[in-house]
């Protein structure tokens, strides 16, 4: 690949982490520079980190140069017993508190999540809380919240 096809890559690349990665084969395979020497004193990077993503240019050209698809552990919940928990959660008008959902997959399935994975669970399927924030409370005018507050009776 030639000097101006890596620099038109490294103009048009919006990914920071890209555009180092194109930099250094610019210095190694343009410029004839040293691996080790570019990655340490220039780009402040490691050596094994250079020598990697060269081998990714050499056998997949720019395209190796762009970050991977990483899956990430699978979950421990089967996607049918999550639509089965889900479709429950949303036939339930009054809402749930977290640890209800913490206890209700546990019930379900056996597996126990942290009260804060419960909430990741709960926005990746869809649900966004229903108890108003101080936030909210903050935001409102002194005629609407006198409007609501809490009359006596007497």
């Amino acid at each position: 690949m030639g000097t101006t096809t890596l620099s038109q890559a490294y103009k048009n690349e919006r990914d920071a982490d890209v555009r180092e990665r194109i930099s250094l084969i610019r210095r190694v395979r343009i410029d004839k520079k040293e691996a080790a020497s570019v990655a340490e004193n220039e780009l402040h990077r490691s050596r094994w980190w250079a020598y990697k993503w060269l081998k990714r240019y050499d056998n997949d050209d720019l395209e190796g140069l762009k970050n991977k698809h990483r899956s990430g552990r699978p979950p421990e919940v089967s996607k049918e017993t999550s639509v089965i928990i889900r479709k429950e959660l949303s036939e339930n008008q009054s809402g749930w508190m977290a640890k209800e959902v913490m206890n209700l997959i546990y019930e379900r399935t056996g597996i126990k999540y942290h009260e804060v994975h419960v909430y990741r669970l709960l926005h990746r399927w869809g649900f966004t809380p229903k108890v108003p924030r101080m936030r909210f409370v903050n935001t409102a005018s002194k005629q609407d919240k006198s409007r609501f507050r809490k009359r006596q009776e007497g």
